[in-house]
């Protein structure tokens, strides 16, 4: 019998809290006190395989297997607690349906076991023969957050310096590719100017979008932490619809879908007319810019200014659904020059058809304030994947990106890679000899058989791709050559004509590199089962029977993980991306770039903080990605979603995560803990929607939009809470394809898909 998900969530919330150092979960291998384990056992570290915090743990193993993890005490970013996915971690290993042999589709649609000589030898064969006929763009390798930084490092390297093709593309497009864009466009690099030392000294917390006491629940636990110590720290919480969240906030307002333009606006506008702006700073350091039909022109202030006034707190508040007062309230406590602030937010604002615009907002606001780059203030992007920060953004395994923030339309910075690799001038494909697609265009060009063959590695895309039908049905008609590289059975694998079984997390070595820029390696403690090996191992191998032994020489065998890793390193000396030694991330819980002599930088553009500043900055504040030293205040007006309810389809539709699973389920859902509290995905009602629908709790009801549908049953008495006229739906349930009803619209500056609004009806089923 299952237990209900509100009731879980308590108990899973005191287990976080209480259990530092005891394993969540008792299992005849895996021990349940420390008194029980091995005289054997050996600990080692690692980080969480799960979401970017980047947690740390401990792993004991014993006899080739691991028999328990607890929270590693060491660890900065965690402090010894995990979260239920966390104490999961050794069980998701052992699931009964690990893939341990290499599998090739037979002609009747079956699978059968092969050697891995046999199944890569096809591969090989296969991709040389479809680059010969049609060129190197008619192979595509599609990643992950979960990639490891050799992993992603190795993809990029041989599909880019070696095929000579850019159709690489991770599946964090799908998750943070807009928090990307909106770094890049207002400091002009990438990733969080401050960490999460900013979550034990600040103030106020702004949570927009993120409901991280579910999908960040260690961080949301330090948090808690500091409003513990300190009666007078707030927590303001802004959501479409309820959550565990709002147990822990003071303050929880709910605002209408894509209304956050507006809200975001109302509060750079109260910021200016209540003189709680920093103009001194905003004038040293920042530049005000918009953008126009031919790209972007400057604003002077009185101009951007004039701008706001379209967004009054009067003007916007029936808009959103928020009262005048509390807006100008809530703006005036940001800008309180007493008190840091510190801004958080996630997929509730990164997948959105303007999600790059409303990142810009999160930044405008601290910048407009000054409260950036010192303790305690920061607008900090939380990501949902180990490496999605680590490996997509920083190794840049996307199809325009190259790594540090290069890009691959940019010839010098080619010619840069191209040296480190010992390629000759002209290697590395151009958009014009080879024209970038991101996720969903590239999975567009599989589906229409433009793109003959995809590599699948650490992901599950034909569960978690937006409208997804369209999709499935033309990689189902067509005549793609799939490969997939996974620990388990998945949507995706259904589609494969290669299967090739993959180590996962301490069954190889690796690093990840987390939301706070930390960089975090672990060894490998155990072998994996049958004859799965890395997905390092799989792609060198490949390339090397493809005739790309220059890229991944022999020599480096027996420490390929290390040697593609200092690579990778020299890659980002003196780009202000500076990672830390090898040597350095064993012997430590990580270091945050740019590592300069050994030493990480906690706060950056500031000189007090970071030896990347100049020392001719004016009050030792320089934004070092532009040209300048200016970051931009960007003036970033509402505009409509790309579908909205209407009399036929009269709800919104908004999808996502619950605590204890992760993504598609793949690895939480061999957990028989986290899997028998919420083995299935629900459709969270409200009430009166419920009562209009004819339907209760435990009823079945048929979703449905232009682009498909999906049956579920229904949940309204828990801890999600939803308002009128929206509905919520996990996609964690490969029998409940809730991404058949969502739409492809995406954001044109980051190409990321909008998962959180799209309009559906609901009958009963």
């Amino acid at each position: 019998m299952s237990i209900p998900r509100r009731t879980f969530l308590k108990g899973s919330a005191a287990v976080a809290a209480g259990a530092a150092t005891a394993p969540m979960f008792k299992d005849t291998w895996l021990s349940e006190a420390h008194a029980a384990l091995p005289t054997d056992a050996v600990w080692n570290k690692a980080p969480c395989r799960f979401c970017g915090a980047g947690c740390g743990a401990e792993v004991a193993t014993s006899k080739g297997r691991i028999v328990a993890v607890r929270g590693d005490e060491q660890s900065p970013v965690n402090k010894g607690l995990l979260c239920a996915k966390g104490y999961g971690l050794a069980l998701m290993l052992y699931g009964k349906d690990r893939l341990t042999k290499p599998q090739i589709k037979q002609p009747d649609g079956t699978f059968k076991d092969a050697t891995w000589e046999e199944a890569l030898d096809l591969i090989a064969t296969k991709w040389k023969d479809l680059i010969a006929k049609d060129g190197p763009d008619a192979v595509s390798i599609y990643g992950s957050g979960q990639w490891t930084i050799p992993e992603g490092y190795a993809a990029q390297k041989w599909i880019k310096g070696g095929i000579g093709s850019n159709n690489l593309e991770p599946n964090a497009r799908l998750c943070m590719a807009s928090a990307v864009v909106g770094f890049l466009k207002t400091y002009g690099i990438d990733e969080p100017p401050g960490c999460y030392d900013d979550f034990d000294t600040a103030d106020y917390f702004f949570l927009w979008g993120a409901n991280m006491a579910e999908m960040h629940p260690m961080l949301f636990n330090r948090i808690l932490q500091r409003k513990q110590a300190d009666a007078n720290v707030k927590i303001i919480n802004f959501s479409t619809f309820g959550h565990l969240t709002d147990q822990g906030a003071d303050e929880n307002h709910l605002f209408v879908p894509h209304t956050d333009l507006y809200l975001l606006n109302a509060f750079a506008q109260v910021l200016v007319e209540n003189d709680l702006h920093d103009k001194a700073f905003i004038d040293a350091h920042t530049n005000i810019m918009k953008d126009t039909d031919g790209g972007s022109v400057t604003m002077t202030w009185d101009e951007y200014v004039t701008f706001l006034q379209d967004y009054t707190p009067d003007k916007v508040a029936a808009q959103i659904g928020m009262s005048a007062a509390d807006i100008t309230r809530l703006a005036k406590m940001f800008g309180d020059p007493a008190k840091n602030c510190v801004s958080t937010w996630t997929m509730g604002a990164n997948q959105h058809t303007r999600g790059v615009w409303v990142n810009n907002q999160f930044h405008n606001l601290h910048l407009m304030t000054g409260k950036v780059s010192k303790p305690g203030n920061s607008p900090f992007s939380l990501t949902g994947q180990p490496s999605a920060c680590g490996t997509c953004r920083e190794v840049g395994t996307f199809t325009h990106r190259l790594p540090s923030d290069r890009l691959v339309a940019n010839a010098d910075h080619r010619a840069e890679i191209e040296a480190i690799w010992n390629l000759p001038s002209g290697t590395i494909p151009s958009p014009t000899d080879s024209p970038l697609a991101h996720a969903t265009a590239l999975w567009g060009k599989l589906a229409a058989g433009t793109v003959k063959s995809v590599w699948v590695s650490v992901s599950n895309p034909m569960q978690s791709l937006p409208n997804l039908n369209a999709i499935r049905d033309g990689v189902d008609k067509g005549e793609l050559f799939m490969i997939v590289s996974d620990m388990y059975p998945t949507e995706t694998t259904k589609y494969a004509d290669v299967i090739l079984p993959s180590s996962c997390w301490v069954e190889k070595e690796g690093m990840f590199g987390n939301s706070e820029r930390r960089t975090q390696h672990f060894d490998k403690m155990i072998d994996p089962p049958g004859d799965a090996k890395s997905d390092v191992w799989q792609f060198v191998e490949v390339a090397r029977k493809m005739g790309y032994d220059n890229l991944f020489p022999k020599s480096w065998d027996g420490d390929l993980e290390k040697n593609l890793y200092n690579e990778y390193r020299e890659c980002t000396l003196g780009t202000h991306h500076d990672v830390a030694t090898y040597d350095d991330l064993k012997a430590t819980r990580g270091l945050r770039w740019p590592v300069i002599n050994g030493k990480e930088t906690k706060w950056r553009f500031n000189s007090k903080y970071d030896s990347e500043v100049s020392a001719s900055a004016v009050d030792g504040i320089e934004f070092y990605g532009k040209s300048d030293g200016k970051a931009v205040i960007w003036a970033r007006p509402y505009e409509a979603p790309a579908e909205a309810p209407s009399t036929e389809y009269p709800l919104w539709l908004c999808t996502g995560r619950v605590l204890v699973h992760w993504h598609t389920g793949t690895m939480t859902r061999r957990v028989p803990q986290l899997h028998k509290s919420v083995p299935e995905a629900l459709v969270y009602l409200s009430n009166n929607d419920a009562a209009t629908a004819g339907v209760t709790d435990g009823d079945m009801v048929k979703i449905t939009s232009i682009r498909g549908s999906v049956t579920m049953k229904v949940a309204t008495e828990c801890q999600t809470k939803v308002p009128d006229g929206l509905i919520f739906v996990p996609f964690f349930d490969e029998s409940k394809l809730i991404n058949d009803v969502v739409l492809g619209a995406v954001d044109p500056q980051s190409f990321q898909p909008d998962y959180k609004k799209c309009a559906v009806k609901i009958e009963k089923a």
